[in-house]
């Protein structure tokens, strides 16, 4: 007998949505979409949008040793961070392969939250803890207890002056938080972070307060056409900035420098879990990499499609959609090197047709300083 699907503590706001529909996210009961991917997408790119990911999974790791536990579990710097930052990291096995990314939050000295990917919680929790050592250090799982909810869009930062008094929050630069923040008098953590290429912010409050605080950010964001967005214009969102989503382009069998990660990966900070095998990769030089492709013929590349050229497969699709922003066939490929410049023709095969297809940048979608797109 199945596991009944787990459920945030939002669950019950979806009724309020007609056209929402829930799907099995890895063994959640979460929101594919609310009214539409398509309009979702469009919310967030020129106006709002509100995220439940209350799945995300939370840790606290805390002690003496933190933060050189820490250093020898993840490949980017915790050394560098100061109380109020948040960095992006990873990971990794002994093979440079990706055990998952993360975000890490120095709370203070010798205190920090971890935030995971849902699908990775009991996993990643696990790893934590058989490099423990005997290191002086305390690990914590929060997931139960915390939600997050992600504001991102164009219009966030209006519809969050209008929730707080505190003047903090609006001037808080990108990976920098602020703790124990008063929004609509729900005391929350506000980061800002996101996960889709736009400004934004993401809180994380009590479960029990999540309720409250969902229903405070749609009441405030609605003169500024907020939207509740699901997984489905998350995904594409993130795509278009090439956002990696573990278990497509990143997993055990491809590392950090694979996806394209190399800024996240400090390998001369010292010593740390899979360091080796990523210092080779990056001294022979990488064998594939992480690529944009666009079709030239009628057809969507999807995950696991395989790519072709010179009459052999040299790789497969990761992520792969038409892109509601550019309206583009596109999609995220890990090639083999030497055919992962710009320009390079190559093939697509869907379902036994090989179609026509390119090379090009990526990601495909940047935010000016003005707001909208650079492509």
């Amino acid at each position: 007998m199945s596991e009944p699907l787990k459920r945030t503590p939002l669950y019950p706001c979806y009724a309020r949505f007609p056209e929402a529909r829930c799907i099995d996210f890895g063994g959640w009961e979460l929101p594919v979409q609310f009214a539409g991917i398509g309009k979702e997408h469009e919310a967030v790119r020129e106006r709002a949008g509100l995220f439940d990911v209350s799945h995300m999974g939370e840790f606290i790791v805390a002690g003496k040793d933190a933060e050189s536990f820490l250093q020898r579990l993840t490949t980017n710097d915790v050394a560098k961070l100061v109380d109020g930052q948040a960095q992006y990291t990873l990971l990794c096995y002994p093979d440079g392969g990706t055990v998952d990314d993360l975000l890490v939050y120095r709370l203070g000295e010798g205190r920090y939250m971890l935030v995971v990917n849902a699908s990775n919680i009991d996993k990643d929790f696990d790893w934590l803890r058989q490099h423990l050592g005997s290191d002086d250090v305390t690990l914590e799982n929060r997931s139960a207890a915390t939600a997050l909810l992600a504001l991102q869009g164009p219009a966030a930062a209006a519809i969050m002056a209008g929730l707080t008094a505190d003047s903090a929050v609006g001037a808080l630069a990108p990976f920098r938080f602020a703790d124990g923040v008063a929004v609509a008098g729900v005391r929350a953590l506000v980061s800002r972070t996101g996960y889709t290429g736009e400004d934004g912010f993401e809180l994380y409050a009590a479960a029990e307060d999540a309720p409250a605080l969902w229903d405070a950010l749609l009441a405030a964001g609605a003169p500024h056409g907020l939207a509740p967005v699901g997984l489905g214009a998350r995904d594409t969102l993130r795509f278009e900035a090439k956002l990696p989503l573990y278990g497509q382009e990143l997993s055990p069998a491809i590392s950090p420098l694979e996806a394209g990660l190399g800024p996240f990966v400090k390998l001369d900070k010292g010593s740390f879990i899979g360091r080796e095998a990523l210092t080779a990769q990056k001294r022979d030089g990488l064998a594939r990499k992480l690529v944009g492709v666009e079709l030239l013929e009628r057809g969507i590349p999807r995950a696991h499609y395989p790519v072709y050229a010179d009459g052999r497969q040299i790789g497969e699709i990761t992520t792969g959609t038409q892109s509601p922003t550019l309206k583009r066939n596109l999609g995220l490929a890990l090639l083999e090197t030497a055919y992962a410049a710009p320009g390079t023709p190559v093939e697509v095969d869907i379902r036994g047709k090989r179609l026509q297809a390119q090379v090009v940048p990526a990601p495909f979608y940047k935010r000016t300083a003005q707001g909208g797109a650079a492509q």
